[in-house]
């Protein structure tokens, strides 16, 4: 797995983005409870890009079993030192081998699709291990939305190691992209002031 783009700055920053407190903690809130009226307490959820476990120990002890992954090494071992209830499990995966398993009942994905190296085939994997009927709920930067100021200034921070590989995703590409994967999308909103990080709740056909 030491092949996955950004690994090496994910395994870098991992205390210090355990540390860092939530920037919106409101919009954090409003997320965790929209996220959570979705699911049910016999579900088995599987959540790719997990990071250090802070949604899966929020919401994890509300379903029968949530399966956190994440592909840095760093990230799950500062997830697996937290006291968490017993339905939540963490594991070092990345995203292709994430969802070998299952199936199961809601994959989630928060602000992981832009740093996938292929959407297509993730989307296509998850859409694969989902029961029918199944959830797939994400949350996704889409930085070919935001200004181009802002635009410029993301291979400048990659330049001096400040951020990770990531594609410049706009919303409709990637409303197209789920959609093109099999699901059907039921919602989509933001919160806070992140207008540009939609929360999509789409659905595989029964």
């Amino acid at each position: 797995m030491t092949d996955t783009p950004g690994l090496a700055f994910w395994n870098r920053v991992a205390d210090r983005y355990a540390a860092r407190p939530v920037r919106e903690p409101e919009a954090y809130e409003d997320t965790l409870a929209h996220v959570a009226a979705h699911l049910a307490r016999s579900d088995r959820v599987l959540e790719i890009g997990c990071g250090t476990g802070s949604t899966a120990l929020r919401l994890g002890g509300g379903v029968a079993l949530w399966r956190a992954t994440d592909a840095s090494p760093e990230m799950i071992r500062i997830a697996g030192a937290k006291p968490a209830p017993a339905s939540v499990r963490f594991a070092r995966a990345e995203a292709g081998e994430a969802v070998e398993g299952g199936p199961f009942d809601v994959v989630c994905a928060f602000h992981l699709l832009h740093l996938v190296p292929d959407l297509e085939a993730t989307l296509a994997r998850i859409h694969a291990r989902l029961e029918p009927g199944g959830l797939f709920i994400s949350k996704t930067w889409c930085f070919g939305d935001m200004s181009r100021r802002l635009r410029l200034l993301i291979p400048l921070l990659r330049l001096f190691g400040l951020f990770p590989p990531a594609r410049a995703l706009t919303a409709r590409a990637l409303r197209e992209a789920i959609r093109a994967a099999g699901f059907e999308i039921e919602d989509e909103r933001t919160f806070g002031r992140s207008r540009h990080a939609p929360c999509i709740i789409a659905r595989k056909p029964a």
